[in-house]
C-alpha cells in the first residue's frame, strides 16, 4: 500500500486521446494499460470523492456502512414482486475505485462454465480459454503463479491469516453434511468450502484504485478529474467525439480524439447512453429525449443475485473483534445433485446482518451470527430504465428476483443446508442454537422466510450486454453497435451473470478492453 497519496490538481484540457468515464473494476484497468502501453493521454472522470485515505475505505472490517454513505449512489430497487413488495437497498461505489472501494473486499470469478455461457450466448471468443490469461494478468495472488492463477499483477489477493472461529466452523460444518473442502475457490474447483480471497494488503483495502491507478497519479498524460457527472455524450455523424461533465457545478465539453470508454456501471452506463439518445426509442420519446439511435437493449437484461441475509445463530462464546471482512470464507455447493456446477453460495458474518423484516420477527438479542445465503446461479431477469431525462432523475431498477420459480426452489434448497449447520459437531463449539429461525420450519415457511430476508449480493450487471443478436449494445469487442468511438468496460456488458461476485469478472473485462483499444487504435 502506497504509504501516502494525494490527487495531483491539473487543469483539465479540452482535449484528450482518451476519455474513461468510471474509476471502478472496469475503468481503472483501462486507464492503467493505456499509459503503460502508449502514448496517448488519458482522462478519467469520477462523479464521486477522491476517497483517498478515508479510514472507513482502508478498513476492510467497515465496508457495510459504506453502502449508506457519501461514498455510495443511494440506488434501490423498486419494490419487488415476489420478495414481499419490497425496495431493496443496492449499493454502488461513487468514489476512486467504484464499488472496489466499497464492496465486501471478495476476489472470486466464478466457475469456468459461466463464461463458456457468455461465448454461447452471443458474446464469441469470451470462453474461459480466452479469458483466463486475463485473470492472471490482474493478479498478484499470495500463493504465486500457477496455470490457473496469476502474480505480479495490479490487485493484490490474499487470504485470512487467522480464521474467524465463526469462519472456520462454517466450512467445517459444512464438511460434515457432505460439502468438500477445497484450497482455492479461484483453482480447479470452486465446489466445496474454502478461505476466501480477498483484496486485503497489510490489513488494508486494496481496491483498483489502489492497485491500477495510485502508482501512475503523477503521470503526465493522465488528468483525473472527481466530483465531476458526466451528464451527456457528444455525438456528431454517428461518433462520440466526446463528454459533457459537471466541473465546479457548471456543465464543460471535453473532447476525445480517439474513444469515449464508458465504464460507469450497470445502472449508470445505460443511463448515460439513453440521455444521448442512444436506446429504446420508444422509451425515449416518452422522456422528450431526441432519438440518436434506436438500440432497444439498452437498459433490458438486469441480473443479480438474490441473498438472503440471513440465518442467525446465538453464539455461545464471545465472538471477539472482527477479522477480515468480517467473514473469511465461503461455501459453494449444488442445490440439486444433478446440476453440473455448484449454484448456491454462503458466507459467515460475525455479527448480525438479518433484513428488518426478520428483526421484527425473532428474538435477536445477545451475541449472535449469522449465515448469509445466495443464489449464484439466477434466472430471473429485469430491466433498469429512466423515468426523467434529469442525469440526477430516478430510475426503476427491477431485478424481478424469484420471478423464475426454479430460483425459488434452489433457495429453499439452501435454507435447509445452512439450518442444518446448527446440528454439526464444528457448531457446537460456537452456538447454542438458532435464533432466526427459532424453530425448524418447513413447507409455506420456509419461503415466506426468503422472502422476509431478500437482499441483494449487489451484482448489478447485464444492462448493455454484448453480443450479436438484436437486443446486444456491444460487439464482442465491447464497441457499442452503430456508433463509432464508443466502448463500454464494465458489469452492463456481461450477457450472463457468472457465478460469482462481479468484481473479479469486471476486472477482466477491463484488462481485456484495453488489449481491444490498443489493437484498434
Amino acid at each position: 500500500m502506497p504509504a501516502a497519496v494525494s490527487l495531483p490538481k491539473k487543469p483539465l484540457q479540452k482535449a484528450y486521446d482518451y476519455i474513461v468515464v468510471g474509476s471502478g473494476s472496469g475503468g481503472c484497468p483501462v486507464v492503467r494499460r493505456l499509459i503503460d502501453g502508449t502514448e496517448a493521454t488519458v482522462l478519467l472522470i469520477e462523479a464521486g470523492d477522491p476517497g483517498l485515505g478515508i479510514p472507513e475505505i482502508d478498513d476492510p472490517r467497515e465496508w457495510v456502512p459504506l453502502g449508506q454513505s457519501r461514498y455510495d449512489w443511494g440506488y434501490k430497487y423498486a419494490p419487488a414482486p415476489h420478495a414481499d413488495g419490497r425496495a431493496i437497498g443496492i449499493p454502488r461505489g461513487r468514489v476512486l475505485g467504484g464499488s472496489s472501494a466499497t464492496n465486501a473486499l471478495m476476489w472470486y470469478r466464478g466457475h469456468p462454465l459461466d463464461y463458456d455461457a457468455w461465448d454461447d450466448a452471443g458474446a464469441t471468443g469470451w470462453r474461459f480459454e480466452d479469458v483466463l490469461p486475463y485473470f492472471k494478468r490482474c493478479e498478484d495472488w499470495e500463493g504465486g503463479e500457477t496455470e490457473l492463477r496469476g502474480s505480479g499483477g495490479p490487485m493484490k489477493i490474499t487470504t485470512s491469516r487467522d480464521l474467524h472461529p465463526v469462519a472456520r466452523a462454517m466450512i467445517e460444518g459444512a464438511a460434515e453434511l457432505g460439502i468438500p473442502l477445497i484450497d482455492d475457490p479461484n483453482g480447479e474447483t470452486n465446489e466445496g468450502g474454502a478461505p476466501s480471497n480477498f483484496n486485503i494488503a497489510d490489513g488494508k483495502r486494496w481496491s483498483s484504485a489502489t492497485g491500477y491507478i495510485y502508482p501512475i497519479l503523477d503521470h503526465p498524460r493522465l488528468t483525473i478529474q472527481t466530483n465531476s457527472l458526466t451528464t451527456e455524450l457528444i455525438i456528431e455523424n454517428g461518433r462520440c467525439v466526446g463528454v459533457r461533465h459537471e466541473v465546479d457545478n457548471e456543465i464543460t465539453e471535453t473532447r476525445a480524439t480517439s474513444e469515449v470508454v464508458l465504464a460507469a456501471g450497470a445502472f449508470d452506463t445505460p443511463r448515460l447512453l439513453m440521455l444521448s439518445g442512444i436506446g429504446d426509442a420508444r422509451e425515449l420519446a416518452k422522456l422528450g429525449i431526441p432519438v440518436v439511435l434506436d438500440l432497444p437493449g439498452v437498459g433490458q437484461n438486469l441480473q443479480d443475485h438474490p441473498l438472503i441475509q440471513a440465518c442467525v445463530f446465538r453464539a455461545s462464546q464471545p465472538l471477539g473483534p472482527k477479522t477480515d471482512n468480517g467473514g473469511g470464507t465461503m461455501l459453494n455447493w449444488k442445490s440439486r445433485p444433478d446440476l453440473v456446477q455448484a449454484d448456491v453460495h454462503a458466507f459467515p458474518v460475525q455479527g448480525n446482518s438479518a433484513e428488518p423484516p426478520l428483526r421484527e420477527k425473532y428474538d435477536m438479542s445477545g451475541e449472535v451470527f449469522a449465515i448469509g445465503f445466495g443464489l449464484m446461479h439466477s434466472r430471473s431477469v429485469g430491466y433498469m430504465k429512466m423515468l426523467s431525462a434529469d442525469p440526477r432523475g430516478p430510475l426503476e431498477l427491477q431485478p424481478n428476483y424469484f420471478a423464475e420459480r426454479s430460483d425459488m426452489d434452489a433457495m429453499i434448497s439452501a435454507y435447509h443446508t445452512i439450518a442444518g449447520l446448527a446440528d454439526t459437531k464444528a457448531f457446537a463449539g460456537v452456538s447454542s442454537g438458532l435464533a432466526a429461525p427459532d424453530r425448524s420450519l418447513t413447507g409455506a415457511e420456509v419461503e415466506a422466510f426468503i422472502r422476509d430476508g431478500c437482499s441483494t449480493f449487489f451484482h448489478s450487471c447485464g444492462t448493455a450486454k454484448m453480443g450479436t443478436d438484436a437486443m446486444a449494445v456491444t460487439d464482442p469487442r465491447l464497441k457499442v453497435h452503430g456508433i463509432e468511438g464508443l466502448r463500454i468496460s464494465d458489469a452492463s456488458v456481461i450477457p450472463v451473470i457468472p457465478t460469482c461476485n462481479t468484481h473479479a469478472p469486471v476486472t477482466m473485462i477491463g484488462e481485456r478492453a484495453a488489449d481491444f483499444i490498443k489493437e484498434d487504435a
